[in-house]
Order: structure tokens, then C-alpha cells, then sequence
């Protein structure tokens, strides 16, 4: 009898940048699994995630009995379930920059949080108040052209190979794109950063994210986590 898959239990395509974060991964990875979506922003989405999440949030990983909520939680689960796949980048010094930029992603960028939330498909968006997201950009574009310029010689994305950080960062991405974010006035004077963005956006794996989040019903929009 052939075990049962991981479930990655995920909130509304549209909005969920935590969810996009392991989806993406799973399916960059080669990592099969199924998916329930939970409808956000209805009456009853919170006691719908409290069936499957200790935290009342998502994502969450559920493989077997075991219940791992939380995107970086979950990118660590897998690292450590699938040491053959290089979820984390193989060198050293590559890993700790990749889990240090992962990390600071995961704690920090309030201003872009509150001022730019995430809407998978929608383009033209203005941020509730450009200045204040201007030096969380300005740091992201920093990062990602260290990234690129140190680890990036193996393929396009952060480290070269697509890892985990190129998760973390993916929703960043997309709100690049739907509020049309001005990367050369960050620092990005070369198109370093630019090229990573269409790198991320043209992933075949988010398109499909895409396609499906296209899908679901619309309601007004709420403010939404990074």
C-alpha cells in the first residue's frame, strides 16, 4: 500500500503569501502532495483553520500525524525530510545567507506588509503610502544583488539554484509586479533585480498558482499579510 501523501493545508490563493511560500517550494522541489484550500476573508474561514492548524493560521504541513505549521517551519521539515534535494543551497556560506535572508524575510518588511498586500493577479495597485515603503525595498534590492553577485553564478535565482529563499521571497515578487515598484530607484542600477523578478514571475509553478487563485471568488479586499 503506498503511504499516504503530505496535505499542505493553504488559505485563498489570491491572498495567502504564506501559503505561496511552501506550495511553491513543494511543487519547485518535485515534491508531491495534496492541497485544501481554505477560503479567506469569509464568516467561518477562522474555524475552518482551527480543524487543521494549532496556531488558527496557515500554512500547514500535515504529513502523517504530524502537524508543522508555518512557511520557514515547514521549509525546515522538508530540508530535513528530503536531504537529497537541495531545498537549502549545498555550500556552507550559500546556506547561511540563504537561511539569514529567509529569516529576515519571515520577521521583517512591516511597512511593505501593511502598505502593499498581496493580490496574486492584480497589476496597477498603489501602495496605501509609497514613502514608507521605500527603505524596505530599497534593503530587499540590496539583498537579492548580494545574493545574485556571491552565490548566483549556477542559474538565475538567489543562490544559483532555486531554494527555499527564492520561496520566501516569491510574494515579494508579485507585489513588485502589481504595484508596478520602481526597482531602479531602490538601487538596482544594473537590472540585477528586475531580471529576478521576471525569473520568479515567469516560474510555470506560479502560473499555475496563478490560474487557480483566478478562480476563486472575489471579495472586497482586506489588509493581508506579507
Amino acid at each position: 500500500m503506498a503511504d499516504k501523501l503530505p496535505t499542505l493545508v493553504i488559505g485563498s490563493k489570491s491572498w495567502s503569501s504564506w501559503s505561496l511560500r511552501p506550495w511553491l517550494l513543494m511543487r519547485q522541489m518535485g515534491l508531491p502532495f495534496e492541497e485544501v484550500v481554505i477560503p479567506l476573508r469569509m464568516p467561518h474561514s477562522g474555524e475552518a483553520i482551527a480543524r487543521y492548524s494549532p496556531t488558527g493560521k496557515v500554512p500547514v504541513l500535515i504529513d502523517g500525524g504530524l502537524v508543522v505549521p508555518d512557511s520557514l517551519a515547514i521549509a525546515e521539515y522538508l530540508a530535513d525530510r528530503h536531504p537529497s534535494l537541495a531545498v537549502w543551497p549545498r555550500d556552507l556560506r550559500a546556506r547561511a545567507i540563504a537561511r539569514a535572508v529567509s529569516a529576515e524575510m519571515h520577521s521583517g518588511f512591516q511597512a511593505l506588509r501593511q502598505n502593499c498586500p498581496m493580490d496574486i493577479n492584480a497589476t496597477g495597485l498603489k501602495p496605501t503610502d509609497p514613502a514608507l515603503i521605500e527603505a524596505d525595498v530599497r534593503r530587499i534590492v540590496a539583498s537579492w544583488l548580494d545574493c545574485r553577485a556571491r552565490f548566483g553564478a549556477g542559474g538565475p535565482f538567489l543562490f544559483g539554484e532555486f531554494s527555499a529563499a527564492d520561496a520566501m521571497y516569491a510574494p515579494v515578487v508579485s507585489r513588485i509586479v502589481s504595484y508596478d515598484i520602481d526597482l531602479g530607484a531602490s538601487g538596482d542600477s544594473n537590472g540585477v533585480a528586475r531580471r529576478y523578478v521576471e525569473t520568479i514571475s515567469d516560474l510555470p509553478a506560479l502560473a499555475d498558482w496563478r490560474a487557480s487563485a483566478a478562480r476563486e471568488p472575489q471579495v472586497s479586499a482586506l489588509p493581508a499579510s506579507l
